[in-house]
């Protein structure tokens, strides 16, 4: 085999990794932003049935206490949602609890 036989393989490999690895980060992204929509249709459902999840009875307390900061940190840790999620979902309790902030 040629050097250039062996740069044009070593490139292919190079390239089919990234196609690979690429593939891989596209599908993770994709289960994440389908997760997400399908944690924000249940907790459309549990609003209307009106079904308190557990971790939101300690986020109602902080809340009715006015620590907004505290019920997203709690909400955090409760459910490993990011800050832009578990934000969302308390203004979500909040409002289903109609508190003004």
């Amino acid at each position: 085999m040629g050097p250039w036989e062996a740069t044009l393989l070593v490139i292919a490999t190079i390239g089919s990794v990234g196609a690979a690895v690429g593939a891989w980060f596209q599908d993770k992204r994709s289960s994440a932003t389908q997760l997400a929509a399908v944690q924000r249709k249940l907790d459309l459902v549990m609003d209307h049935l009106g079904i308190v999840a557990p971790v939101e009875s300690e986020v109602v307390r902080h809340l009715e206490s006015g620590r907004v900061i505290q019920a997203v940190r709690v909400y955090r840790q409760q459910t490993g949602a990011s800050l832009v999620e578990a934000k969302q979902a308390v203004d979500r309790i909040a409002a289903g609890l109609h508190l003004q902030r």
